[in-house]
């Protein structure tokens, strides 16, 4: 295949955004062809400034059969993701999601065998596996140089948000229409990151989110979570969209040292002798191992949307690896949903997490949900977010 054709379902802040990449020729061997868009206002926009050489549909059944495009990138509020993409798979056309790949596990389980049975390419917009210093601390942990991991705390304040922020969507930081507030919007990068770089899932967590904490919302605006692992690790996660300025610093401690990040720069801390080695052996009082403060290159640019969205065509194009399979994005979204879970039951929650309860949960949310806007949405600049 020369050019993929691709079709872009929900032209909202980050369809626009994608769609703009695509316009401009800044995805090698593709082209967008057409675009799915339900919202009557919008629409009529489209059709007036988009031009003859791409095709605006109303209608999803249309759109898929149309011939149009040989992939979509689905960019719809996120309880339709998994639909949509199963649909997509039904009418043999590869799949690159927004994120997250859906609201609750049940449903991405779906997906995930849609997907395997079509044996089309499925990705998900996990654009921060593009960040060298994410990958570089990776590559640390996978090649052991960190040794077995024993502490993983994540402070991500920096998601900040203002009322207006919410108030822009009438789907937004509502349970019937996003189904989660920060979990599920903002930090499915670092939920992703925290699992994929480490490669470690926990046995069991205790959360406690907090609704409307900061804004006048449904959904969680403030979480602080506490993981356990096999390997008897164990983890902090805290996150808010209320605390301005916010903090965005990563520690992962192993036997052989601690990586921490922030303000996107790394620092290995590396024990010249591993930390139980020197335990052994030490015979004093108060010693500690002796620490490296190592500087360690880290090479190429964080390439982002346009980086996964190329990665994407040259997985159909060329067969090349996918760097965020869609597979994977429901382990991302496990964590997320058993931090409502756990809040939710007021307890621990262990893995792999009960997915029904989790499902009646939800749905209860969704049943008593008062705050969505119908026909209201504002198109905001999201140019530089994730």
């Amino acid at each position: 295949m020369n050019q993929v054709r691709i079709g872009i379902i929900g032209m909202g802040n980050m369809g626009t955004i994608h769609a703009k990449s695509l316009l401009n020729e800044e995805i090698e061997g593709a082209k967008l062809t057409a675009v799915l868009e339900v919202r009557k206002e919008r629409l009529e926009d489209l059709q007036e400034n988009l031009g003859d050489d791409i095709k605006v549909f109303a209608d999803e059944d249309a759109f898929l059969k149309s011939g149009s495009v040989d992939a979509v990138l689905i960019a719809t509020p996120h309880y339709d993701h998994a639909s949509l993409a199963i649909k997509a798979f039904k009418h043999r056309l590869h799949v690159l999601c927004e994120k997250p790949v859906g609201v609750y596990t049940k449903q991405v389980r779906e997906m995930n065998e849609a997907a395997k049975s079509s044996n089309l390419t499925f990705s998900v917009m996990y654009n921060q596996r593009t960040n060298p210093v994410y990958q570089k601390v990776r590559d640390l942990i996978q090649t052991n140089e960190l040794g077995e991991i024993r502490r993983i705390n994540w402070l991500i304040t920096s998601w900040y948000r203002a009322q207006s922020y919410y108030d822009s969507g009438g789907w937004r930081a509502t349970w019937a229409g996003e189904g989660g507030g920060v979990l599920i919007n903002q930090c499915p990068h670092q939920l992703d990151l925290w699992q994929w770089m480490t490669g470690m899932m926990p046995t069991r967590m205790r959360a406690f989110c907090y609704f409307g904490k900061h804004r006048n919302i449904e959904v969680e605006d403030d979480v602080t979570a506490f993981t356990e692992y096999e390997n008897g690790a164990t983890g902090v996660f805290i996150t808010s969209t209320g605390e301005a300025p916010g903090t965005n610093r990563l520690e992962i401690s192993g036997d052989r040292g601690k990586i921490v990040v922030e303000d996107n720069k790394l620092t290995f801390w590396r024990l010249r002798v591993p930390e139980p080695e020197f335990n052994k052996d030490y015979k004093g009082g108060f010693g500690s191992p002796e620490t490296w403060k190592c500087e360690l290159p880290v090479e190429g640019v964080e390439t982002g949307h346009k980086g996964i969205t190329q990665n994407f065509v040259d997985a159909i194009r060329k067969g090349t690896p996918l760097l965020a399979p869609g597979e994977e994005g429901i382990l991302g979204l496990t964590l997320s949903n058993a931090m409502q879970l756990s809040t939710w039951e007021d307890d621990w929650v262990t893995f792999p997490i009960d997915e029904d309860l989790y499902y009646h949960h939800l749905q209860e949310k969704i049943k008593n949900s008062t705050m969505v806007k119908h026909n209201h949405h504002i198109v905001l600049n999201v140019e530089g977010t994730h």
